[in-house]
């Protein structure tokens, strides 16, 4: 299929009673959401340098942000800080971002879903609830998480819902506690893009990727003869690394590639310079060539606990059972017991409506340069009117 289905469930915020350097600011809320996000890949990746890793970036940010009209004190001034937000809450543009992704213009399906599970008789706060319905379409529901069972299978069944099957299941009964589990907050992303130039089946061909371990491994490798955006980008260090886009057919969504330019350059030592703002600076530096595109066919799914990256990021206090102020969520003090991802990402080619005429005429072409992507590579997909990133990975085996 020439398309990317991409699900991520993007976390889940398990909410319980207490038992007794240099930097070049994002534009847009899109952005700095994003740069959150991408922060948080960051601190993934650096303990699993070698292995597959999908997040969402803009569900880090959506979950934190529906959490933040319930957050005060010190809490909220962490949230707030991470996020770049002004004090007051960004709430209308947060609406405005939400109305953007999901308008059926994008022709690429952006489906995002919301939702906050609470415990039956909870009392929380008519602003709270108001605030992320108003603003992340928010659905508020009871469950009895006395049946720590029951309450899983209903959240699941939400979630598989929402991502239309991808992502069956997001929690274990294990990790709701039938006597203190209060809220559960959850985000979910799927996202299903067509190319707007098609790889066609009969190109694929299995080629050798050598993988983050080193191991040459035989795979699945698109090919199409096409014109893209490709630039060459540094890092302050002066490595140089390739950026290829490949837009989906609406137009507004694209997915980017990164490739260190050098085969003996680790993806890991480019990581870490990849930001909104570089994002942003790679329009620049790309122009359109006509090459012969070779990327691997690829699926990859995570689990990412979120608790350790955002505590390195500062956002510490929540997850507290003794600093959590959550005042402004329920008159009951709550912190967060857990934070979770699970992303899936589905890259592959469906050729079948592509015209055939279109490939006769560019196979009579010269033969122009190749660029295969045949080592670990990084990939974002992106909202290109918002700047959000809507999905980021590495991918050492495809």
């Amino acid at each position: 299929m020439e398309r990317l289905s991409m699900l991520c469930l993007c976390a889940l915020a398990t909410l319980r009673g207490h038992q007794g350097a240099m930097y070049q600011a994002p534009s847009s809320y899109g952005e700095r959401g994003s740069d959150l996000g991408m922060q948080v890949f960051q601190q993934v990746v650096r303990s699993k340098p070698l292995e597959n890793v999908v997040l969402s970036p803009h569900g880090v940010a959506s979950v934190l942000g529906m959490l933040l009209p319930g957050a005060h004190g010190e809490t909220r001034k962490q949230v707030l800080n991470a996020l770049r937000y002004k004090k007051n809450g960004p709430y209308r543009m947060l609406k405005k971002l939400h109305k953007t992704l999901t308008a059926k213009s994008n022709r690429d399906v952006v489906l995002i879903a919301n939702a906050m599970f609470s415990q039956d008789g909870f009392p929380m706060e008519a602003a709270f609830v108001s605030a992320n319905k108003a603003n992340f379409q928010c659905e508020s529901r009871g469950l009895d998480f006395g049946d720590p069972q029951g309450a899983a299978e209903e959240i699941n069944q939400w979630v598989s819902n929402k991502t239309k099957g991808h992502i069956p299941s997001l929690i274990k009964a294990d990790m709701l506690d039938s006597a203190l589990t209060r809220l559960v907050a959850v985000n979910a992303i799927y996202f299903k893009g067509l190319w707007k130039s098609r790889f066609q089946p009969e190109s694929t061909k299995m080629r050798p990727f050598t993988g983050g371990d080193g191991d040459v491994y035989k795979v699945p490798m698109m090919s199409q003869l096409s014109v893209f955006g490709i630039g060459i980008a540094t890092t302050p260090q002066g490595l140089k690394y390739k950026v290829i886009e490949l837009p989906y057919h609406g137009n507004t969504v694209s997915m980017l590639i990164v490739l260190p330019s050098e085969e003996d350059t680790p993806l890991s030592c480019i990581i870490p310079h990849i930001s909104t703002a570089a994002v942003r600076s790679w329009t620049k530096l790309m122009s359109m060539r006509k090459v012969r595109l070779l990327i691997p066919r690829f699926t990859a799914d995570a689990e990412v606990d979120l608790e350790a990256p955002l505590s390195a990021l500062g956002v510490t206090d929540m997850f507290s059972e003794d600093k959590a102020d959550f005042s402004h969520l329920s008159s009951e003090p709550v912190h967060v017991s857990k934070a979770l991802q699970k992303a899936k990402i589905v890259v592959n080619e469906d050729g079948t409506k592509a015209a055939a005429a279109t490939t006769a005429i560019l196979l009579a072409r010269s033969s122009p340069p190749w660029v295969t992507v045949d080592r670990p590579f990084l990939f974002l997909i992106r909202h290109n009117p918002t700047g959000t990133v809507l999905f980021m990975g590495q991918i050492n085996q495809p």
